[in-house]
């Protein structure tokens, strides 16, 4: 048979700069949070929501110049779909209900056309609602952090526990950065993602650390560096076949999945280069720096005996 030849390369010896240049896109993206935020969707403003149909393509500057005529002045208007199709998403305007306010704006989308506008949708999310949703998510968000260094402490060690979790925080405010600095609405969908690339950075890395402990445990020669970078090259092919996939898929979903999909995919997209970035050079640089040794990992004789070998 043809043997397969492993890479050799000496990804860690590289960890010093790739620490410097995460640190300057956290800085920025920090900064950025805090002076421009997120531009929160309708899911945690609220606001109403709805989703019109023109007979023919329509221009977007005329339906703004509509809505502006009728007294609607901070409506975001999208393409939805089809050049027919168009999503709009409106602020709490007043105290009148969702229905008053859709049939107020479809008045004054129809007032220049000759042609009627269909209403295909209208939601309508309360600000309370709002409010509670940006609690939940929050809370979401904290609770993970915490079940996965409780997750990894309890399989590996402190350190890797420490490193898994730097990373899946690079990974998280990487993402939100992103979105502040280009104001893209941040939603739900935007949420679940997030979440989805948390699950995604700590899978990779579980990946990486159960192959350095296994190697710390079978080779016997080599420093702490060298079993990592053994590591990293052999979980390698894994790494660009796993990311490569989803790479793609999101990719497709961002470029073909409609407007409704967009941010979902685009900050997947984000987490899949972050994430696997971050499993190499912030959570194995992280172990390495707090000073991990072959000793933490060696089975302790009561494992051996588990396995049935000596």
């Amino acid at each position: 048979m043809l043997a397969i030849r492993l890479p050799n390369l000496d990804f860690l010896s590289q960890r010093q700069r790739a620490l410097r240049i995460s640190a300057v896109i956290i800085g920025i993206c920090l900064f950025s949070l805090a002076i421009f935020g997120l531009n929160r969707g309708l899911d945690f403003t609220g606001g109403t929501l709805l989703e019109i149909s023109y007979q023919t393509p329509v221009d977007l500057a005329a339906v703004r110049k509509s809505l502006s005529d009728g007294g609607f002045n901070n409506v975001m208007v999208q393409q939805f779909g089809t050049p027919r199709d168009v999503l709009l998403r409106i602020p709490p305007v007043d105290a009148s209900n969702d229905a008053q306010l859709s049939q107020r704006v479809m008045q004054a989308l129809n007032a220049p056309n000759a042609t009627p506008v269909e209403l295909r949708r209208v939601e309508f999310v309360g600000p309370q609602v709002g409010k509670e949703l940006v609690e939940q998510s929050g809370l979401a968000v904290l609770f993970s952090v915490i079940g996965i260094l409780i997750y990894v402490a309890l399989r590996f060690e402190w350190r890797f526990s420490v490193g898994a979790v730097v990373a899946t925080i690079h990974d998280a405010i990487i993402t939100l950065g992103v979105f502040s600095l280009l104001q893209i609405d941040f939603d739900l969908n935007v949420l679940a993602a997030v979440l989805t690339v948390i699950g995604y950075s700590l899978n990779d890395t579980i990946v990486l650390f159960d192959r350095v402990r296994e190697n710390f445990r079978k080779v016997r020669k080599g420093t702490v560096l060298d079993i990592m970078n053994q590591s990293v090259n052999e979980t390698m092919s894994r790494t660009i076949i796993t990311a490569g996939t989803v790479f793609l898929v999101v990719v497709a979903l961002y470029l073909f999945g409609g407007e409704s999909l967009r941010g979902f995919s685009l900050a997947l997209i984000i987490g899949v280069i972050s994430g696997t970035y971050s499993t190499i050079y912030i959570a194995s640089a992280t172990a390495v720096m707090l000073g991990v040794s072959r000793a933490d990992l060696l089975r302790t004789p009561k494992e051996a005996l588990d396995d049935g070998r000596p």
